[in-house]
């Protein structure tokens, strides 16, 4: 029962890693950036609520109707203002504007909000948890964020595949230039999309806040966690981000049953080996072509 208590836990620990790296997987896959201030903004999301939750006195869960459109919003704004020109530099260019986002971004919150540890109060809904037997407990609050997750990138698929603006982000994404030629813009395609990935890593901050603590420097380890998730479930495939976010749980929830210690160690191994044996992905990406 202690084994199947660590994959339990891992697939819901799975389900974080799945809704943080969904924007990432959404950004690469139209806008082919790897963004390095994926996880700063996931940290801006949790502070944007311990400010929402502070002032206005709401739940957390609450807070998400003020802190999702201001993300959005403020996804749609970088992309028109600052990443849209890095995109004509040439590769480098977009990871080194990034970059600089990320180092700004840690440095703001670092300043206004000081070092000092936050966390979401989740309540009573932060402790519950469903019993399914001896020694097996499933806490709510973690079954919802796996939930969500999936929800998010069931949505995001609907979205892609069903939508005129999901049909003109493919058409971007593979063919910049015939798709200008029949009239779409690509540079408001390529916002909406950063707008709906920002949306997204909203979620994600909001739901680990009331997980866990977080500091305005936790950003760059985000970061790598959501890379890996992408990366073990195929660069760009929408399921293959859930795939990989609930491999790379997994692994680190046995390891740490092994030996604590050893929890971050075994999901880094776990994206060397798969890297090495099957570079492409567990998933090829298929969803946004």
């Amino acid at each position: 029962m202690t084994w199947v208590n660590a994959i339990v836990q891992g697939l819901l620990l799975g389900g974080v890693y799945a809704l943080f790296a969904c924007g990432l997987s959404l950004v690469f896959g139209v806008l082919r950036i790897v963004n390095l201030a994926h996880g700063d903004l996931t940290v801006l999301a949790a502070f944007l609520a311990v400010v929402a939750t502070g002032t206005l006195g709401v739940n957390p869960l609450v807070s998400l109707v003020v802190v999702v459109p201001v993300m959005a919003l403020l996804g749609f704004v970088l992309q028109r203002a600052l990443l849209h020109r890095s995109l004509q530099g040439g590769e480098l260019a977009p990871l080194l504007v990034t970059f600089g986002l990320s180092i700004v971004l840690q440095n703001a919150l670092l300043q206004t909000f000081s070092a000092d540890t936050r966390s979401l109060p989740a309540g009573e809904f932060g402790t519950a948890s469903l019993q399914l037997g001896d020694g097996l407990a499933v806490g709510w609050l973690a079954l919802s964020t796996l939930v969500v997750a999936v929800a998010v990138l069931a949505g995001l698929q609907v979205v892609l595949a069903r939508t005129p603006i999901g049909r003109a982000m493919r058409a971007t994404s593979d063919d910049p230039e015939t798709a200008a030629l029949m009239g779409l813009d690509d540079r408001r395609v390529y916002a909406i999309a950063t707008a709906i990935a920002l949306a997204t890593v909203a979620l994600a901050g909001v739901f680990y806040g009331m997980r866990g603590t977080f500091t305005p420097t936790l950003g760059p380890q985000l970061l790598i966690f959501a890379f890996e998730a992408v990366i073990i479930g195929g660069l760009g495939s929408l399921w293959g981000t859930l795939l990989g976010g609930l491999v790379l749980g997994v692994a680190q929830a046995v390891g740490a049953q092994i030996q604590p210690s050893y929890g971050v160690l075994a999901g880094h191994l776990v994206f060397l080996v798969v890297l090495a044996a099957r570079p492409s992905g567990l998933l090829r990406r298929k969803e946004l072509r």
